[in-house]
C-alpha cells in the first residue's frame, strides 16, 4: 500500500517498528532508536542507529520516535482500519483534483475524520487518533485531533472542511461542516506564511545542490500563498486556484525561472501582510463552540 505521508527530513528521530538488519547484516532488535540521514537508493529511508550502525528501511517499517508509544496502541486493534470503514464521518479527495490542478498523473488523495466510539476511550490503549488505509492514497484522523489540528490553522487540516469534492458525509460529519466557521482565526497568516517560508528555504538548498528545485513542490506552495490571500482578505478558504490554474501548473513544468517565482512568491507575502490589516478573521477561532460540539458527540457515543 502506497503512503500517503509526506516524506520524513533528514534528522527526524525514528523507531524500528520490527526485527531488521544492518548494512552489515547483524541483526537490529524491534525498538531500535535512530535518525534518518538521508534516501536509499530503493526509495526507502537510510536510518543512522544510536550506535553508529546503519540500515535500510521503509516508511512502514519506522514509526516516529514521539509518536512510537500511539503506534503500539494502534496495534493492539485487530484492525485499525474497521474505525475508518465503520465511523468516518467525513472524507474527501484532497490534493491536485481539489485544487483543479489534475493531470492525466494525478494521484487520487483522499482525507477523512472519524470518530472513535466513546468506550474505547475507556481502555488503556486509547483510540488511534490517525490511521493511513484501507485504500491507497488514503489517509483519517479521529475526530478530536482533527479539531485540534485544524484550531491550530493546519493548512492541510483546514482544506479538508472546504474540499468541492466529497466522497462521504453522514449527519455528524454534517454538524462539522455547519461549524467550519469556527476553526478559522488570525492564527491562518502564521502557519501558512511561516510553512511556505520554511519549504522555500529548503527548496533553495535543493537549487543549491541539484541545480534546480522540485518544481510540483514550489507549486503547491504558491498555491497555498494564494489561498491563504484569499483567506485573509475575505473570511472565505477558497480551494479551486481557479484564474491561476495555468500560470501554476507552468511552473510544475519548470517553464518559470527561480527568479521569477521568487518574485511572486515576495509579491504575494507583501499580499499576507497588507491583508491582515483588514482581514475579517477573529484573532483567535472559537474554540468554545467546537468543544462543545466534540463534547456533544463524544456524549452520544456513550454505550447505552
Amino acid at each position: 500500500m502506497a503512503s500517503t505521508a509526506p516524506r520524513l527530513p533528514v534528522g527526524t528521530q525514528v523507531v524500528l517498528r520490527d526485527l531488521a538488519a544492518d548494512h552489515s547484516g547483524r541483526p537490529v532488535q524491534r525498538g531500535a532508536i535512530g535518525r534518518v540521514v538521508g534516501d536509499q537508493p530503493d526509495g526507502s529511508y537510510a536510518v543512522k542507529l544510536s550506535d553508529g550502525r546503519t540500515l535500510g528501511a521503509a516508511r512502514d517499517q519506522l514509526s516516529l520516535r514521539r509518536a512510537y508509544q500511539q503506534d503500539l496502541a494502534v496495534g493492539l486493534y485487530s484492525d485499525p482500519h474497521q474505525l475508518v470503514n465503520d465511523h468516518t464521518i467525513y472524507a474527501v479527495v484532497v490534493g491536485s483534483r481539489a485544487f483543479g490542478l489534475s493531470t492525466d498523473a494525478s494521484d487520487t488523495d483522499v482525507r477523512g475524520v472519524y470518530v472513535a466510539p466513546t468506550a474505547d476511550f475507556w481502555s488503556l490503549a486509547k483510540p488511534p487518533m490517525h490511521v493511513e488505509g484501507p485504500e491507497d492514497e488514503w489517509f483519517s484522523w479521529e475526530v478530536e485531533r482533527f479539531c485540534e489540528l485544524a484550531l491550530k490553522a493546519n493548512p492541510n487540516v483546514l482544506e479538508v472542511l472546504w474540499s468541492p469534492l466529497v466522497r462521504r458525509v453522514t449527519p455528524v460529519g454534517q454538524e462539522l461542516l455547519d461549524i467550519r466557521q469556527a476553526f478559522l482565526s488570525q492564527l491562518a497568516y502564521q502557519t501558512y506564511h511561516g510553512y511556505t517560508l520554511s519549504q522555500f528555504k529548503k527548496l533553495e538548498a535543493d537549487l543549491r545542490q541539484r541545480g534546480e528545485p522540485k518544481w510540483k513542490h514550489v507549486m503547491h506552495l504558491l498555491r497555498l500563498l494564494l489561498s491563504a490571500r484569499t483567506l485573509l482578505r475575505t473570511g472565505e478558504l477558497a480551494i479551486d486556484v481557479g484564474d491561476q490554474r495555468d500560470a501554476l501548473l507552468a511552473v510544475r513544468r519548470g517553464e518559470r525561472s527561480w527568479e521569477e517565482v521568487e518574485r511572486w512568491r515576495l509579491s504575494l507575502h507583501r499580499d499576507l501582510d497588507d491583508a491582515m490589516d483588514g482581514t475579517p478573521l477573529p484573532a483567535v477561532p472559537n474554540i468554545a463552540r467546537v468543544d462543545g460540539w466534540l463534547r456533544d458527540v463524544r456524549l452520544r457515543g456513550v454505550p447505552r
